[in-house]
């Protein structure tokens, strides 16, 4: 397994993730959105297998502006502005090659191991 793990320090559900992975003695790479964030093929790439870009969106986000803006620009314009604000995208984002989750979802993590 090559499991990343995009995040923030701050949230729960991200340090929820890690601890799920340690727990189980599986190495991760930890990715810190607010010092790194994704590049656009990660983020295309996740998500493509979370059912597209809105799925991505984290609807609780406290920068409801750049959500509001999301939702009337056009498609390929929503992709450039998710990447300058990714504290819209839901955390964590697990990678393992080409799946990958979004939130906490440790039922999906055990269909890897």
């Amino acid at each position: 397994m090559n499991i990343q793990i995009f995040g923030t320090k701050k949230c729960n559900d991200t340090k929820k993730a890690e601890r799920f992975f340690k727990e189980r003695g599986i190495k991760y790479q930890f990715i810190d959105m607010k010092e790194k964030g994704m590049s656009k093929g990660e983020f295309t790439s996740v998500a493509q297998a979370n059912g597209g870009v809105e799925a991505m969106l984290d609807q609780n986000s406290k920068d409801k502006d750049t959500l509001a803006l999301i939702k009337y620009i056009a498609d390929e314009d929503k992709i450039e502005k998710i990447l300058e604000n990714q504290q819209v995208i839901k955390t964590p984002v697990v990678r393992n090659g080409k799946q990958s989750t979004l939130g906490y979802q440790p039922d999906a993590w055990k269909k890897w191991e």
